[in-house]
């Protein structure tokens, strides 16, 4: 199966237009047939992991790299067009970053698809929500088998445009239409620096768009360095907007205007994690661009290590529980830039992973609790609700212990890896800085999250009407995420210092089979982090103290309550956080409309003055034309000429008139003249 992989993206691709084609005449409008494709395509991705683990076990060509075998990947291509010099392939590239987001995105799309039948139930446009939901994975599991740049931009921009369909599915209302219109836009803006980072890595690599060539030749010193870091740069752009760091983030809270599965796939598994997965899948560039290996501090870094911060302070000022969670994967988007940055890859790949499974629990908890209240907002319509909907509290609370890092559940792994790879490696001292940053991160987690839950599931009932506890469809995809948001964590459990008791067969599991290993990925002289008691101590401690913090807020009242209307800079911080640090106001405000006034003036102008011009001076000369042509030509000219030939005509018929008398000797008169005119000629021209 591993040679043949390359059919599990065409799976959904298939079904999402048989749906259009067919869907509104079966029984269940055409959520079937993407829930068989996605289901399908779900097996096959078992099927793909089972034999890699085989591969990885027993490789086919065991060479040695480092102290680590070589795991040759899974190529496959096929010439799609040739332009001069250049073969322009097609094809698949399977390795462990591949197969691990197969799993991912196919179990997550196929709860979101089951999920879905029941939230969307009665939509007037169920047919095309499911179409574009098998669209949207096709395009992405498309992206994570791309084997050239090339393929890679094509996938993006797919994923980009079924986001933009499912965040505006309910369109008739403006700001879903803003909202998506907004993700569309922004994302272009990176896209910008795509194009322009894989245009400086094609002409730098010789003329090739195949990404293990590139990665091989940045790590070998086949490219300059000027390149390497140009195009790096270039590519952190589209990272920005892709997956929601600073500052072009903006979209991706606004994005939650769409329907909740769509949140979830987009959050969990899709379009926000394609930013992350083009840097890991592009490693060797960015390593070698960004001295990853032995600096202390870098632009991937910087860029992840301000999200971190900045996502988890909008989160504190939310009040809809859809962007809470938004802001959250904003800012757990940016342990994962950081994560690289800082040459800790398959942390930020483990985290990465475990972050999949508990933010789709969340986001999908979010719709029920919202199917339940019909209201995101958790202070007017929420509160007291784990009476009414215990299955939906007891996962939401489990995945939320997960995202905050609490031992043993999934995130506590994947966080502690990223901390410790901070602290351990790059530089000389390491990147101490970021480290000081994931802890205060992982603090204001865990206070916002613990607001959240309170403010969701505690206190007095606000809203109208009862609840009620979501039906099977709903729950049971939740349970799945849940059970996997306490389990996944053990995928990767360290073996060394306090935890030297687990055995080595069950032990970093994930790094065994998902690092790549080979020529094409930095392995000589990059070191992974050791489990650090201390720092899982430090990070354990600084969650309860954001838990308890939060706690004494909310649940007891302990606090100076009210500081924002009697203290000015309280009040303008919190004005500051409320207004989103005033980004939206920047791009819209300042920079768009700092823009569109001068240039509808100037477009107004050349109207005006230009085109108006060019068109009120055809219509003169028309007019002179016309006036010259009646006046001259046709008064004149042809007017004339048909008075002459009507004068002529009639003098003519006078001459023959008079010719024409009847009478029999003029007529042979005229005969004998014209006989001796004729015979005249012949004598004189024979």
């Amino acid at each position: 199966m591993l040679e043949n992989a390359w059919i599990i993206p065409l799976v959904p691709a298939a079904s999402f237009f048989l749906i259009l084609l067919i869907g509104k005449r079966l029984p269940h409008k055409g959520s079937e047939l993407g829930i068989a494709a996605v289901a399908i395509a779900f097996v096959l991705a078992l099927v793909v992991n089972v034999q890699w683990f085989d591969r990885v076990e027993n490789p086919p060509h065991e060479a040695g790299h480092g102290t680590e075998h070589v795991v040759e990947p899974v190529e496959k291509g096929w010439t799609w067009f040739q332009s001069g010099d250049v073969d322009i392939e097609v094809g698949m590239l399977l390795d462990g970053p591949a197969v691990m987001m197969l799993f991912v995105v196919t179990l997550v799309s196929l709860l979101v698809h089951v999920y879905s039948t029941d939230y969307v139930a009665g939509d007037r446009r169920y047919t095309h929500f499911f179409a574009f939901l098998s669209l949207f994975t096709a395009s992405m599991l498309g992206l994570v088998m791309a084997k050239t740049t090339l393929q890679l931009i094509v996938c993006w921009e797919l994923v980009g445009v079924c986001s933009f369909a499912l965040i505006g599915h309910w369109w008739e209302e403006k700001a879903n239409s803003d909202a998506a219109l907004k993700a569309f836009i922004t994302n272009r803006v990176g896209d910008v620096g795509l194009l322009c980072g894989m245009i400086t890595l094609f002409w730098a690599a010789g003329g090739t768009f195949d990404i293990l060539e590139i990665n091989t030749l940045a790590l070998e010193g086949g490219i300059s360095q000027t390149a390497l870091t140009v195009a790096s740069c270039a590519l952190i752009a589209a990272v920005m907007s892709k997956s929601g760091q600073f500052i072009l983030h903006t979209w991706l809270p606004d994005a939650m205007a769409g329907p909740t599965p769509v949140s979830a796939l987009i959050h969990a598994a899709t379009m926000v994690v394609a930013g992350i997965y083009m840097v890991g899948r592009l490693y060797g560039v960015f390593f070698e661009g960004l001295e990853i290996g032995t600096s202390t501090f870098n632009l991937l870094a910087l860029v992840g290590g301000v999200t971190v911060i900045g996502g988890a302070g909008l989160a504190f000022v939310q009040s809809d529980i859809k962007k809470v969670l938004a802001y959250s994967t904003v800012s757990q988007l940016g342990y994962m830039v950081m994560a690289l940055g800082v040459g800790a890859w398959t942390a930020a790949f483990f985290h990465l992973f475990t972050h999949a499974f508990f933010k789709a629990c969340l986001f999908l908890g979010s719709g029920s609790v919202s199917h339940a209240v019909h209201s995101f907002d958790m202070k007017r319509d929420m509160g007291g609700l784990r009476r009414w909907m215990p299955q939906t509290y007891k996962t939401f609370l489990i995945s939320t212990g997960a995202l905050i890092g609490i031992f043993p559940l999934a995130g506590f792994w994947s966080k502690d890896e990223i901390l410790a790879g901070a602290s351990q490696l790059g530089g000389e001292g390491g990147y101490k800085a970021f480290l000081v940053v994931g802890l205060i991160g992982a603090l204001m987690t865990a206070a916002y999250m613990t607001r959240c839950v309170y403010l969701t599931f505690f206190g007095e009932y606000r809203g109208h009407g009862e609840p009620h506890e979501s039906g099977p469809r709903i729950t049971v995809p939740l349970w799945i995420l849940a059970g996997l948001a306490v389990v996944a964590g053990f995928a990767n459990i360290p073996d060394s210092g306090a935890l030297s008791f687990v055995p080595e067969g069950a032990a970093l599991r994930f790094e065994h089979f998902f690092e790549p290993k080979g020529p094409y990925f930095p392995v000589e002289g990059f070191s992974h982090p050791s489990f650090s008691l201390g720092i899982a101590l430090v990070s354990t401690v600084i969650a309860a103290l954001g838990i308890g913090a939060s706690y004494l807020w909310y649940w007891r009242g302990v606090g100076v309550h009210g500081i924002t209307r009697r203290n000015a800079l309280a009040r303008a911080g919190y004005r500051f956080l409320e207004n989103k640090y005033y980004f939206d106001h920047l791009y819209t405000g300042v920079i768009a409309g700092g823009t569109k006034g001068p240039i509808a003036r100037a477009a107004y102008w050349v109207n005006q003055n230009v085109i108006d011009g060019i068109v009120n001076g055809a219509g003169r000369a028309a007019t002179v034309v016309g006036r010259f042509v009646y006046q001259r030509i046709d008064q004149q000219v042809v007017d004339g000429a048909v008075n002459s030939s009507a004068e002529v005509a009639n003098t003519t018929g006078q001459v023959f008139r008079q010719l024409t008398s009847g009478k029999v000797q003029q007529y042979g008169a005229l005969l004998f003249g014209a006989a001796a005119l004729f015979a005249g000629a012949i004598i004189l021209f024979v």
